[in-house]
């Protein structure tokens, strides 16, 4: 993949991490963002942590204070309200042009920001989806990619979509189009709605691959029973009534 230097002087990218106790990985993630050749702001949402995550972003903060190529914003949530609304909160506050969320673990390297970013610089698309199971992309666990199989082929069929992982942590946005969505969603079925809005849209999404090393709940993994849920709810709510639709006309 490439990763050179060539979108240093692009339009400024702005890179959401929302993090929730995250003290043991958020370091290296940050540390390997702040290295990319990319002309970015770095937003990072604390959900509220209580596993000293906050202490490490504040002296992360310091440690690259006045590196051009990377500003920082930090902000801290005073309870814990989910993933999509801490996305949300760092939505609000971003300048860039266009917008990329990151995970706040190690599953997903920074080093394919210069490929998720260059369709929509081209003017190909307005949002990219990084496909962790394309060409060149990193094993994950069997259950997890049948899993993964099984909850994309519902979506794509409720929502009237073509996509090859539709829950890839690696989503990126032109900002106006993000902005312009009405999402609602606080926890993990945020990745679910915005997916089911662009659909709604009738919005091309385009893959490309990216590297994945999956990690175990021992190290940190967060998805669970209730991400399950909230995504069928979602995929619910949107796609039977699109469905529905396609039955009465």
């Amino acid at each position: 993949m490439h990763t050179g230097n060539v979108l240093a002087e692009s339009p400024l990218l702005s890179v959401i991490v929302p993090v929730f106790n995250e003290a043991h990985h958020i370091d290296a993630v940050l540390e390997r963002i702040c290295r990319v050749a990319v002309h970015m702001e770095l937003i990072v949402v604390d959900d509220a942590s209580s596993d000293g995550s906050w202490e490490h972003l504040v002296a992360l903060q310091k440690r690259f204070e006045g590196d051009p190529r990377c500003k920082w914003q930090l902000i801290r949530l005073p309870t814990n309200r989910g993933k999509g609304f801490a996305v949300r909160v760092g939505v609000a506050a971003a300048a860039g042009a266009v917008v990329l969320i990151q995970d706040g673990d190690l599953e997903y390297d920074p080093a394919d920001y210069p490929t998720l970013i260059s369709p929509i610089l081209a003017g190909k698309t307005r949002v990219v989806y990084g496909n962790r199971f394309g060409c060149g992309s990193k094993a994950s666990y069997w259950w997890h990619r049948y899993g993964n199989y099984l909850l994309t082929a519902t979506g794509n069929w409720l929502l009237g979509g073509q996509l090859s992982d539709l829950h890839t942590g690696y989503k990126v946005f032109d900002a106006k189009l993000l902005r312009s969505l009405s999402l609602k969603e606080d926890r993990f079925g945020f990745d679910s709605e915005i997916t089911a809005a662009l659909f709604k849209r009738g919005e091309a999404i385009f893959e490309v691959p990216v590297s994945y090393s999956p990690r175990s709940y021992a190290q940190g993994k967060k998805i669970g029973a209730r991400a399950l849920v909230d995504t069928l709810r979602v995929y619910c709510r949107f796609g039977i009534r699109r469905r529905l639709q396609m039955v009465w006309t």
